[in-house]
């Protein structure tokens, strides 16, 4: 959990993403939220910016609201993501300095459900190194899904 009212100490790592978004919806958003998704979660911010240190600042979107609708449309729509693996309390408006923001924690994928993919193709699977987003090797991928596919036939005993 983060620590709002001390935003600035926080820095972009392997399980948290900042963007700024004052510009739209950011369509990478989609890469970071296969990469947690895939690895071991995290969060991301929108109305988020890195100063010069790389430390957070918040900046006040206009309309959060419309983030978020969209962010529930295309998250649901399996040719922008394979699976919705949040929930509703996953998504929120935080304010923080007087200005909003919108926080989606997203959750490690069950195995079940990796690779968690975009654009409808498995081998844009993603997973978090560092600060940045990954994509996974054939090899890898291929490995979850036969793993998802052993696990799905170990239900159907």
């Amino acid at each position: 959990m983060l620590d709002f009212e001390n935003l600035e100490k926080y820095q972009e790592n392997n399980q948290i993403e900042a963007k700024t978004a004052l510009g739209g919806f950011p369509q990478s958003l989609w890469e970071t939220y296969s990469a947690f998704a895939n690895t071991f979660g995290g969060v991301i911010l929108l109305g988020v910016k890195e100063s010069k240190t790389k430390n957070f600042i918040p900046v006040d979107l206009p309309d959060p609201w419309a983030l978020i609708d969209e962010f529930w449309y295309n998250v649901n729509d399996p040719n922008v993501v394979s699976v919705n693996i949040l929930k509703k309390e996953d998504v929120y408006i935080q304010t923080v300095e007087g200005k909003r923001i919108v926080v989606i924690n997203v959750p490690m994928a069950s195995p079940l459900d990796r690779p968690v993919f975009i654009e409808n193709n498995p081998l844009k699977s993603y997973r978090r190194d560092g600060e940045g987003d990954v994509l996974f090797s054939k090899t890898a991928i291929f490995g979850m899904i036969r793993d998802a596919m052993n696990l799905s036939e170990d239900f159907n005993e």
